[in-house]
């Protein structure tokens, strides 16, 4: 099989084991896994922060660093595509009371003045107030969009003016680091927290870190044991995020290119089908696109159903683009 479903799907490299049954453990409920503690510092240190939070999954890092700025009632601004928004299961208003107003963009792409235009600033007892902005880089469901770096300056000055607090939902952001050019910290200075996944385009098998202050990270280290997510020997899965982090940021740009031979090869089989990737993520229109997935599994490549009429493949480490090459070909022969 050709799994283009998701970057999640990568498996630990034989380094990557290596350093994992290599680690040292102890229980990090009681802040003993010095393995973890050594990931947490790294992240905090690489994005300018003072402590970081080790995490089983970008939705959780992402639920607690919405959690920390926004008490119940008051709201979270975000992309209508957000990630927060659609594919965290409700968890934000269902577990902490959050409300979520929306804006439009265009292929998940900030604009500032769209996010700004919104706020809800000293409404009185009468509408909900903004208390925190939410932004996604790359925007997945925009198709692995990049974020203009600039537009980020002005969303988080804006909202810095009027006291609101901004998260960073960076699942992805080795991928846009790998366009822009710009180092963790670039990032890091602009919000007040950052998540960031370990195991979607830097192949480790699981994991996400929340950065911030460190008395945010302290409030959000308990409020993570109070939802049942402390866990005890967590250092093997923390030593394949600091091994990721030490060896598969620079490669990223990789699976870019390897996108690019994909979304060729379907525009050569059926021209103009796809955009030009900008990251890692081919976003492919069809009618009946479960059926398309159907026959692609049938032909061997898996691929995700994102509506009655799109699918998306995204690549990485464990695809070539020899196999993306192939792929490209199989896809763009059902969609003719």
């Amino acid at each position: 099989m050709i799994d283009l479903r998701s970057d999640t799907v990568t498996r630990p490299s034989a380094g990557m084991i290596d350093a994992m049954t290599g680690a040292a453990l102890g229980d990090d409920v009681y802040a003993e896994d010095p393995s973890v503690a050594a990931l947490e510092a790294r992240a905090a240190e690489l994005f300018g922060k003072e402590a970081g939070l080790f995490c089983a999954t970008g939705s959780l890092s992402n639920l607690l660093g919405v959690w920390l700025h926004t008490p119940p009632g008051r709201e979270v601004l975000c992309d209508g595509y957000a990630h927060i928004a659609r594919a965290e299961m409700g968890a934000h208003g269902a577990l902490h009371g959050v409300t979520m107003r929306t804006w439009t963009s265009t292929a998940g792409r900030l604009v500032a003045d769209d996010a700004l235009a919104m706020l809800a600033v000293e409404c009185g007892p009468y509408l909900v107030e903004t208390a925190c902005v939410a932004v996604e880089d790359t925007h997945n469901f925009g198709g692995g969009t990049v974020q203009d770096y600039d537009q980020l300056v002005a969303v988080t000055d804006g909202a810095r003016a009027v006291g609101i607090k901004t998260h960073l939902d960076g699942a992805r952001l080795a991928n846009a680091m790998a366009v822009t050019g710009r180092p963790f910290s670039d990032y890091g200075r602009l919000f007040d927290t950052v998540s960031l996944c370990l195991s979607k385009g830097l192949g480790a098998p699981v994991g996400s870190v929340l950065v911030g202050t460190a008395d945010d990270i302290a409030r959000a280290r308990v409020q993570r044991k109070r939802l049942g997510a402390g866990w005890r020997q967590a250092g093997m899965l923390a030593a394949a995020g600091s091994y990721a982090l030490e060896h598969n940021v620079a490669r990223i740009a990789e699976d870019h290119r390897s996108a690019g031979v994909l979304a060729d090869a379907i525009n050569a089989e059926r021209p103009g089908a796809v955009a030009a990737p900008a990251t890692n993520i081919v976003l492919i229109p069809t009618p009946a696109a479960p059926a398309v997935a159907a026959r692609l599994k049938e032909a061997g490549v898996l691929i995700s159903v994102l509506g009655p009429s799109a699918l998306r493949a995204v690549t990485h480490l464990d695809v070539t683009q020899e196999e993306c090459a192939e792929a490209g070909q199989l896809i763009g022969s059902l969609l003719g």
